[in-house]
């Protein structure tokens, strides 16, 4: 009896150790990744009516992509003569050299006084994705703003936003006598929605002529600034995509013997074939939470949660199987933890009373980080357990995940890009995370390590969520004006030799 009492203690002990240990990280725990309030700006803020007459006129041009290889060349021209017309110190600067590449992309490359300091690239996009014009409250090419402060249009917030506000913020400073140390390229793809195959491929391949071997960061559009869309956290959240997503899809086949549908087999192809992908699921494959940037990101979290929040983020130790199930719920937080799979094409069948000799599906897959397009493949025929069943990439297509680029508080391009959000906009915590879609960026990894993708210029909910690539897209003027300011920051920031950080950093204890 008396060693059951020993041993109760000893369990009550322990128990009450670990709970005060939990409370003690949730008081004091800093992930390893630099943190700040929110610093002043420190440039006179960029405004006024002539900067929304500009973007709402990019709007109206209808550079779109339908697929690949398929765009319209004449409203290509169009834009970039616009863009000539309405940044004319850009185009006359003697530091800036503007070329056009495979006839409608756009390369602008602005010299630095120091040359040695590595440059840094900025990219955007000059194409957006077709309408549905009568799902649209205002026309999709109008450029209207709206009388509760937004401007609606096909490109608003993906990506003409980010484009224009770039050289809104290059022709301000080289109006007010910008001479930079830091040499630094724009890059603008005319069909990233087509995956750049003639823009940013083409770009890329100009680099390599012109002896380009590395730059410091890169950055290009990716996540968003997301109002109370975790728990716990009052503040708006800013991801910096660290990372994204691999993509690939699968041709699965089951191939059978015709024949008249009143003597069939136990198994048609289309039972054979449905049995198969019923096996692939959103989340059939397995949950790597932990292993990409998502544990440090909800680790940020906990500088900023309220309770019991903050205790779950400073102890996924102990929570961090129950929090990564709570990521499996719903399809934006299961896209962070693992490779997801979706079977979007199911063929077979031709007439009711004939049996088919085949049938096809393709599942399409995005692939985490830390995985490759083999092992994906590997593990979807673990599952499906039928040899039968052939599979194949479809197209010999695919994209890999991209390696995940330094966040720490040495790195230069993520604090650079973290300086400027914390500058702009208001109570803000900016997090690494991954970026579940793709960007032009594919094409320029071998440049640098430091990859980041930031869309700056909204402020999300899950309704806003459903305008990209939706209906009646749309930013609010104030989020505008943030984004081109974002960017003139971004610019001043990045011209210095070294990190000029005032955050408060702590290693994680």
């Amino acid at each position: 009896m008396a060693s059951c009492c020993k041993i109760f203690n000893v369990i009550l002990l322990a128990l009450g150790l670990i709970i005060g240990i939990m409370f003690f990280r949730a008081e004091v725990y800093f992930p390893n990744v630099p943190l700040s309030d929110r610093c002043n700006q420190t440039h006179e803020p960029i405004g006024g009516q002539a900067i929304l007459d500009r973007f709402t006129q990019a709007l109206k041009i209808k550079t779109i992509t339908r697929d690949r290889n398929l765009y319209d060349p004449e409203a290509l021209i169009e834009f970039g003569k616009f863009l000539r017309k309405s940044f004319p110190t850009i185009y006359s600067s003697p530091i800036v050299q503007v070329e056009t590449v495979n006839n409608y992309s756009l390369l602008y490359t602005v010299k630095g006084s120091d040359p040695t300091l590595k440059p840094y690239l900025l990219c955007s996009h000059m194409d957006v994705v077709s309408v549905e014009l009568d799902k649209w409250t205002y026309p999709p090419f109008g450029g209207v703003i709206s009388d509760d402060g937004f401007i609606y249009g096909r490109g608003t917030i993906d990506v003409k936003n980010t484009l224009m506000s770039i050289m809104e913020s290059l022709e301000y400073l080289l109006n007010h006598g910008f001479k930079p140390k830091r040499s630094f390229y724009i890059a603008f793809g005319h069909d990233e929605e087509g995956l750049g195959i003639d823009g940013a491929q083409e770009i890329a391949k100009t680099f390599v002529k012109k002896g380009i071997k590395e730059f410091e960061f890169l950055l290009d559009e990716g996540m968003t600034i997301l109002q109370n869309q975790f728990p716990g956290v009052s503040s708006n959240v800013a991801i910096i995509g660290v990372s994204e997503k691999g993509f690939v899809s699968l041709n699965l086949k089951s191939k059978g013997e015709v024949g008249h549908s009143s003597m069939p087999p136990e198994d048609t192809v289309i039972t054979k074939l449905a049995r198969a992908v019923s096996k692939i699921t959103g989340t059939s494959h397995k949950n790597l939470f932990g292993l990409g940037p998502e544990k440090v990101m909800l680790e940020t979290f906990a500088t900023k949660a309220s309770y019991p929040f903050k205790l779950v983020y400073s102890n996924l130790w102990v929570f961090g199987p129950i929090v990564s199930r709570f990521f499996s719920q719903s399809p934006s937080g299961n896209g962070f933890v693992r490779t997801t799979s979706a079977v979007t094409i199911f063929n077979s069948g031709f007439k009711e009373n004939v049996l088919p000799g085949s049938a096809e599906a393709v599942v399409n897959h995005r692939i985490h980080p830390i995985q490759t397009v083999e092992e994906v493949i590997e593990y979807d025929k673990y599952l499906i357990d039928d040899p039968s069943i052939e599979i194949e990439i479809k197209g010999n297509d695919f994209i890999k995940a991209h390696p995940i680029s330094p966040y720490g508080s040495d790195s230069f391009g993520y604090n650079t890009i973290k300086k400027s959000i914390d500058q702009v906009f208001d109570n803000v915590l900016t997090t690494p995370g991954i970026f579940l879609a793709t960007t032009d960026t594919r094409w320029y990894l071998k440049f640098t390590k430091s990859v980041y993708r930031f869309s700056p210029s909204v402020m999300m909910n899950k309704e806003d969520m459903k305008r990209f690539h939706g209906h009646n897209e749309r930013i609010s003027v104030d989020n505008y004006l943030k984004t081109v300011n974002f960017y003139h920051h971004i610019m001043m920031n990045s011209d210095k030799p070294k990190l000029d950080i005032d955050y408060t950093v702590k290693d994680e204890l």
